[in-house]
């Protein structure tokens, strides 16, 4: 019911009265088709007691003449009907699609760490889908088919007894309620369904992105094992829902066979006893064979409906989770000035029971360079999380020029801070983009420049698609070198206040590395920088050096205060000189 009224509150919005026209539209066209064909068996019956009678022949041009008029209309009715309201659907379909697709933007890198891609994504596609599937079977199939149902009951009703309108009446009941019972098995059945192929389509996925590890290990045959079992588990419940659905669509049959036969013995009799005429027992086989033809369909309709509502369901699942990084109410955007850096007794954990920074403090003065070091696991690339707010530290603060990075906005504290990750993801896309992404209102000449400061330019332009080449998925089609200087270029387009490199030159040659070491050097002069890094040799003219043992500063100074001083960083430097 809550996935019902969200989708509703869609089709009926507020401020758009475009989408009410159309709905009242739609809607009207619906009722008047249904009008429409309800006067299609009387015209029939008025030519059968024309013919029978012996009526003159201009009564039976007329009955003719109304029964093709009522059947074209009540198509076209029906058709205008599906136009009218296609907008709708494509507007509420593109509608809920963004509202999902900006509030996973919204939610925290935590949730997206912890996701399955693949899964995530076909629940978004189901989901989608459901929604055009809900639209054509409900509004479409069931409400009409209802409709018609409480037409055919008043007319059978008031035109020939209670009891030809009961048991019509009953016949539908019955149809409904088996249809309910059984299709309560199949949704359960459907949602296994579900889960199956997502756990499939995610191992599918998985092992298609990780394609050069599988071939590392040769592990083609596991990986044909994993996606197996669960397309097995997939294969086994479809056969059962298929087997509760051949049940269902038989007991339906037979339902609609008894109702027809037992309304036809009435029928019969009345007409024999002179109660009826031969266009009475015409009209009441036509209503029931025009109503029961598309209550074939109510069936396969309900149960669209009800996996419609389970797939949007699971979709609508995700705006139901809560950020856990959110701005605060009326949060002011973040004044930059200087660009001063302080953590001030910064606790952090991914996991309650392993801390990962235990009480780190340290002040980067604007403009200067931070560079931090320390052995893989100290907490280098936290400190990076952090100032970006990913995450939010359990304990101390964040401050940048004085203001608490949690009192901010995260939009401004964002355009603020560039990052250079540490590992490298491009999109499936060209070059060009790629660079462009990190300023798309950027010129042509810009990302050029900055692909110049990347030192990539050149190598660009040697490609026979030059900046129109594409780099594969994640940028595979790239070396790793290659990718970080793409990274860079998209980072120097950006134009940051604060610079963040992150290993952002781990993959470079010597040569290159130490080419755009001096660009970036030029780059950042006036800005505050943190470089993360584990070669020394790259930060020795950093203005400050923080020395990371196991989450805690060990030490901090510049490269020759730090040297002298024959502790961490000295032992650190001395390992990498002598390799």
């Amino acid at each position: 019911m809550n996935t019902l009224s969200f989708l509703l509150s869609k089709v009926w919005p507020k401020n758009d009265l475009n989408i009410k026209i159309r709905v009242i539209t739609a809607f009207s066209c619906l009722i008047l088709a249904k009008v429409a064909s309800a006067f299609t068996p009387l015209s029939f019956k008025w030519i059968v007691d024309g013919l029978v009678d012996k009526k003159p022949i201009y009564f039976l041009i007329w009955a003719i003449i109304l029964y093709t008029v009522t059947r074209v209309m009540s198509q076209i009715l029906s058709e205008l009907r599906d136009g009218v309201f296609s907008k709708v659907t494509q507007k509420v379909m593109r509608s809920l699609a963004m509202t999902v697709f900006n509030h996973l933007h919204r939610l925290d890198l935590d949730f997206h760490l912890s996701r399955q891609t693949g899964g995530l994504n076909r629940s978004l596609d189901r989901g989608i889908k459901g929604i055009e599937m809900f639209f054509r079977m409900s509004l479409f199939n069931l409400l009409p088919v209802f409709c018609e149902i409480i037409l055919v009951f008043m007319i059978l009703w008031l035109g020939y007894g209670f009891l030809y309108g009961f048991i019509a009446l009953m016949s539908v009941v019955a149809y409904i309620a088996y249809t309910w019972i059984i299709t309560k098995y199949l949704i359960g059945y459907v949602r296994t369904m579900n889960e199956a192929d997502s756990k499939a389509n995610t191992r599918l996925i998985d092992s298609l992105l990780n394609f050069e590890t599988v071939k590392y290990f040769n592990n083609e045959q596991l990986e044909s094992r994993r996606l197996d079992e669960s397309l097995k588990i997939y294969q086994t419940t479809a056969v059962k829902n298929d087997v509760f659905r051949s049940f269902l669509n038989a007991g339906q049959s037979a339902i609609v066979a008894v109702g027809l036969g037992i309304l036809m013995f009435f029928a019969v009799g009345d007409v024999r006893a002179g109660h009826m005429s031969v266009g009475d027992f015409v009209l009441i086989n036509t209503f029931l064979i025009q109503l029961y033809i598309p209550l074939f369909m109510l069936g396969f309709a309900y149960r669209e409906v009800k996996n419609s509502l389970t797939a949007m369901e699971t979709m609508f699942a995700f705006l139901e989770i809560t950020p856990k990084i959110q701005d605060k109410i009326d949060a002011p955007d973040l004044t930059f000035e200087k660009g001063e850096i302080v953590f001030k007794d910064v606790w952090f954990s991914y996991n309650p029971d392993r801390d990962i920074l235990k009480g780190v403090s340290f002040k980067v003065k604007g403009g200067t360079t931070l560079a931090i070091v320390g052995e893989t696991g100290s907490g280098k690339s936290t400190i990076a999380k952090l100032l970006f707010r990913f995450f939010d530290p359990k304990q101390g603060e964040i401050l940048i020029d004085g203001q608490e990075i949690r009192d901010v906005t995260q939009d401004s504290l964002r355009k603020s801070v560039g990052v250079v990750p540490q590992d490298t993801v491009l999109f499936n896309d060209t070059v060009f983009y790629n660079i462009l992404y990190g300023n798309p209102n950027a010129s042509k000449e810009d990302v050029y420049l900055a692909a110049k400061g990347a030192q990539i330019h050149e190598f660009i332009e040697s490609l026979p698609e030059k900046y129109e080449t594409l780099v594969g998925e994640r940028g595979l089609k790239l070396s790793g070198g290659e990718k970080q200087r793409v990274a860079i270029a998209r980072l120097l387009l950006k134009k940051p206040s604060i610079f963040i490199f992150d290993e952002a030159t781990s993959a470079l040659d010597t040569v290159t590395e130490q080419a755009i070491q001096h660009n970036l050097i030029d780059i950042s002069k006036a800005h505050t920088t943190v470089i993360i890094a584990h070669r020394l040799s790259t930060i020795q003219h950093a203005d400050q050096i923080l020395v990371l043992d196991a989450g805690v500063v060990a030490e901090t100074g510049t490269h020759e205060e730090l040297l002298n001083q024959k502790g961490l960083y000295h032992e650190l430097w001395s390992k990498q000189s002598a390799d």
